[in-house]
């Protein structure tokens, strides 16, 4: 019984930040009663998500858009792609992406992701959320570091999503490092050299259908 709630519980903070973590849109601003009445299902689960969520309800959309856009498409501190903390943009990345489409197929799944790369955080946070939870969690657990580099870049940025992505890293095995050196000590690599084009998108999974 505790274990359905835990997993429930898991389930909608993934949700919960992969809405947050999207593109601000009027749709995503209608579903932020949603996500407060699930998240209050959970004693202390919508905390770490009211600066963004307030952040959405108060801020006009004119304001809010192009703010993502300078924040997550057009800033590397702030990737939302999780292979890009760890490989960049180069080849080895390629077989990593490849992995992500064989994950979500494997579990008759395609996404359409509008142009976006498959490892786009959002994205796989859905995933784990209506799809596999243990497979989806597998890979944040696999991509960790990522996760906590991504989390500190917010944190000293003071952009609100911080607390989604502190969320998220919460319902991973150990305590979050304290630092970025204590993240890539962790991780054993450096930060990537090589950049990538990141675009805005909406991704959905969609049930495959003869693919």
């Amino acid at each position: 019984m505790k274990r359905a709630r835990d997993d429930k519980r898991t389930r909608v903070v993934y949700l919960a930040a992969s809405w947050c973590l999207s593109y601000p849109s009027g749709e995503l601003r209608e579903r932020i009663p949603l996500m407060r009445a699930a998240l209050a299902e959970f004693p202390g689960a919508g905390a770490p998500f009211e600066p963004v969520l307030a952040a959405l309800e108060k801020t006009p959309l004119a304001d809010l858009q192009p703010r993502y856009v300078q924040e997550f498409d057009l800033s590397r501190r702030h990737a939302l792609h999780l292979s890009y903390w760890t490989d960049g943009d180069t080849r080895r990345r390629g077989d990593v992406l490849a992995e992500f489409k064989q994950t979500y197929r494997q579990h008759d799944v395609l996404v359409d992701t509008h142009g976006e790369l498959p490892d786009y955080l959002p994205m796989v946070l859905e995933f784990a959320a209506t799809v596999d939870l243990t497979a989806g969690r597998e890979l944040l657990i696999r991509f960790r570091p990522s996760l906590e580099l991504l989390r500190l870049a917010l944190v000293d940025a003071a952009l609100p999503h911080a607390g989604a992505v502190a969320a998220v890293c919460d319902t991973l095995p150990g305590e979050s490092p304290a630092d970025r050196t204590a993240v890539m000590n962790l991780a054993g690599y450096g930060p990537p050299t090589e950049t990538v084009g990141l675009e805005p998108s909406n991704p959905r999974l969609l049930p495959l259908r003869g693919v």
